[in-house]
């Protein structure tokens, strides 16, 4: 699989490269801002791009605004946003299109080579993934005023409780004792209970 780094910190992507390359990636390219990054995937045309949210010159929402336009060009190719603070508005702004080939994690997550890899696999493989401090934040603020949580079966509950720790849909399966395609199924009318997009979604790397 074939991967694109892009993040204005020297230190860590050139550290991201290093750990891709361990885990068994090509890394085609790496880039400091936007336009090195359009650069590098117009040229390369990676399965996946790392796109860091803050990168010059305002270091605000610049990643988050060149992954939207990655995939309306490239609708093929994954794209890991990552952040340093948990914004859920981020995340449901790039879920907002879809939730296909698409991940958002914290940096400190990253640190972790297995989780990484099994992410950066997901989101190359056309699944997502969201990381659960992110979850928790989107459960929590549904629950001001009228909590569509109250609507969710316990069932749903269930897995609802197990994607905030962080499990992955198999291994929510394994514990519940139901099919990873039966958890499929719970989490897309979970998203939609929530006003989030109806798709698959992969949850951690658990």
């Amino acid at each position: 699989m074939r991967v694109a780094v892009a993040d204005d910190s020297l230190i860590l992507r050139e550290g991201l490269a290093r750990l891709l390359t361990e885990a068994g990636f090509e890394v085609v390219g790496l880039g400091a801002n936007a336009d090195e990054l359009y650069s590098i995937v117009k040229q390369h045309r990676p399965d996946v791009a790392i796109v860091d949210i803050r990168m010059p010159p305002t270091h605000t929402d610049e990643g988050l605004r060149a992954s939207r336009l990655l995939r309306e060009r490239w609708p093929d190719m994954g794209v890991l946003v990552l952040s340093q603070y948990v914004r859920p508005s981020y995340a449901v702004e790039l879920l907002s299109e879809g939730t296909e080939r698409v991940g958002y994690l914290l940096k400190d997550r990253v640190s972790d080579l297995d989780e990484l890899a099994s992410s950066v696999r997901r989101i190359g493989e056309g699944g997502s993934v969201l990381d659960p401090s992110v979850v928790a934040q989107l459960v929590d603020r549904r629950r001001r005023g009228d909590d569509p949580l109250d609507h969710l079966t316990k069932r749903e509950r269930e897995v609802l409780a197990l994607m905030a720790e962080g499990r992955s849909n198999r291994a929510i399966g394994e514990r519940l004792f139901i099919t990873e395609h039966t958890v499929e199924k719970h989490v897309k009318s979970i998203f939609g209970t929530l006003g989030l997009p109806a798709c698959p979604m992969i949850i951690g790397a658990c």
